[in-house]
């Protein structure tokens, strides 16, 4: 006889047995694992405050297992980043919960700032604390990859210790300063994130202005598999959102205005880019900045409006990017620009299709689409180019003497000032 094992798995409906041995399952059902929580915010959360600290807490908790970080509505002071590690999910309530930059601090070093140094001697300590992020920067290296951040350790007198070192020699009698400009969220060197429906705001108008390759509403550095959806990134005197050195980021279905820089900015690196469904606007610089080795991505369903200069530019080694029924308008300059580049570094093998391009160049004037670069394979098809308003959208296609014509299929193609097509040659 046959023997007869009973595994320990829920069984609903009926175990019908035919003969010893076997069995049949009308339905079966296995546990389902359920996520571990921490709720922040209030006197029915399981921690109360509302700050960084108490958000960064539950983090730090939760990192070990993974789980759910979830805030109520209110507004959440913060003096730091809330840095989100690898395996967890942080989750608001909605618009009403609010993480929100505190104001800005900054001074003067009064001694160099050197490669490798673990501290700083300032003019002015006030304000600073354990616990802070800061940014170090002279007049000669104050951008992108020149710009030193850490985390301040311990203050002493007039000396701000950090846990990082200094990765460039800074001067104090050329203008040295260091400030307290940072992310409101920041994921660094993490995987599997996601960041859900609440508010970065970055308090701009009291904030210094932070630099967008390591700083920004929401900053993902060197990390893969993290999706940002739901979320308002407004007024942060950088970029709203910047994500470098990543893999498979997704930002989905999020408002980024008020930007003190870019709206948008993947670079330095980040393949497999999606970009769907986000409303861009109102941004001092470009909605989507595209910057260093941005391929194989998707850009889909967006609206980039009211934006101080381009609605989109792309350029170095950034191929094989899908454009897709975006609504590109009232930006201060181009709609669409593709930027100089050697053909070696052009963006090959990129495609646009079904978009709306109307009605830029209201600032300086402009064009739908601008080409600088000899990009091999650029599509334009079945996309609306158009000038329905005052004429600063001088022609619907611009290339420059560098530029390349793209293919054209299918595209409604409205009358322009210079007219549809213009090459810089025939000027």
């Amino acid at each position: 006889m046959k023997a007869l094992f009973i595994y320990p798995l829920i069984f609903i409906n009926t175990i019908v047995l035919s003969q010893p041995g076997d069995f049949k399952i009308d339905a079966l059902v296995t546990p389902k694992s359920v996520e571990k929580t921490i709720t922040v915010g209030g006197t029915d959360a399981q921690i109360n405050g509302y700050d960084n600290q108490s958000i960064q807490y539950a983090i730090d908790a939760i990192a070990k297992t993974g789980g759910i970080v979830k805030l109520n509505p209110g507004t959440f002071e913060l003096i730091a980043p809330v840095r989100l590690k690898s395996n967890v999910k942080l989750i608001g309530s909605g618009r009403e919960t609010v993480l929100k930059k505190a104001k800005g601090i900054e001074t003067r070093y009064i001694v160099d700032a050197d490669y490798g140094e673990l501290k700083l001697t300032v003019e002015n300590p006030d304000g600073f604390k354990p616990g802070m992020k800061i940014q170090v920067t002279d007049k000669n290296q104050n951008s992108c990859w020149n710009v030193s951040t850490a985390y301040i350790t311990d203050v002493v007198d007039n000396v701000i210790y950090i846990d990082d070192y200094l990765i460039r020699d800074y001067r104090s009698d050329q203008d040295g300063l260091i400030s307290n400009a940072s992310s409101v969220i920041e994921v660094i060197e993490a995987e599997n994130v996601l960041i859900s429906n609440l508010t970065a705001d970055g308090s701009k108008d009291v904030n210094y202005r932070a630099d967008g390759c390591n700083s920004a509403g929401i900053y993902v550095f060197k990390s893969k598999n993290i999706t940002v959806e739901k979320v308002h990134v407004k007024d942060f005197n950088g970029e709203g959102i910047s994500w470098q050195i990543t893999e498979n980021v997704t930002i989905r279905n999020c408002e980024v205005s008020g930007s003190g820089n870019i709206g948008l900015h993947p670079g330095t690196g980040s393949p497999l880019s999606i970009i769907e469904n986000n409303d861009v606007h109102h941004n001092t610089v470009d909605g989507l900045f595209i910057c260093w080795r941005v391929h194989h991505s998707l850009v889909k369903g967006n609206k980039f409006h009211h934006n101080g200069r381009y609605g989109i530019c792309t350029g170095h080694k950034d191929t094989d990017v899908l454009f897709e029924a975006n609504h590109i308008y009232h930006n201060g300059s181009d709609g669409v620009n593709l930027r100089g580049e050697r053909e070696s570094n052009a963006p090959h093998r990129n495609t646009f299709t079904n978009n709306i391009i109307e009605n830029n160049g209201t600032k300086e004037g402009g064009y739908g689409f601008s080409v600088n670069s000899p990009a091999n394979d650029l599509v334009l098809k079945g996309n609306i180019i158009r000038d329905t308003e005052s004429g600063t959208q001088k022609a619907a296609l611009f290339i420059y003497e560098n530029g390349s014509m793209p293919r054209l299929e299918d595209n409604d193609i409205g009358d322009h000032k210079l007219g549809k097509i213009v090459t810089q040659t025939s000027q």
